[in-house]
């Protein structure tokens, strides 16, 4: 399991500029990013090399951070490849509720938030393990 961070914005014109400058200017890296919108706001969800000053400097910046575990696996990069990992997930008794893709240093990486007690647990009956945040070059 890796640390994703959540922010929450406003739908305004910046607002995700604002964010992204406020990690830039403390040389906080953002590896993956997802937005998801509504009619009020932005679900902003990162992996990038340091979560934990991420979201500490987010919040003290104003802005809604909080952190979650969330899952980073390869996935083949051939046709069915997503499929044999949603299998994997399936197998272990566990929901998909989320799932974006990223590339760190030219592997396809998926970044999925499962539902179900306990991951970690549930994963390694079936087998499985994720990448390591060390693996992802991620710091904290």
């Amino acid at each position: 399991m890796i640390k994703q961070v959540t922010v929450f914005l406003p739908n305004r014109p910046g607002t995700l500029e604002q964010m992204s400058q406020t990690l830039g200017e403390a040389n906080i890296q953002v590896m993956g990013l997802m937005v998801a919108d509504s009619s009020d706001f932005s679900c902003v969800r990162l992996i990038c090399d340091r979560p934990l000053r991420a979201a500490g400097l987010l919040g003290e910046k104003g802005f809604h951070a909080e952190l979650t575990n969330v899952v980073a696996t390869e996935v083949p990069d051939v046709p069915g490849g997503l499929a044999t990992v949603l299998h994997r997930f399936v197998s272990a008794d566990l929901n998909v509720a989320y799932a974006y893709c990223c590339s760190f240093g030219g592997r396809v990486v998926d970044i999925v938030c499962v539902q179900g007690e306990p991951v970690n647990i549930k994963l390694a009956q079936v087998g499985f393990t994720g990448l390591t945040a060390q693996e992802l070059g991620i710091a904290d």
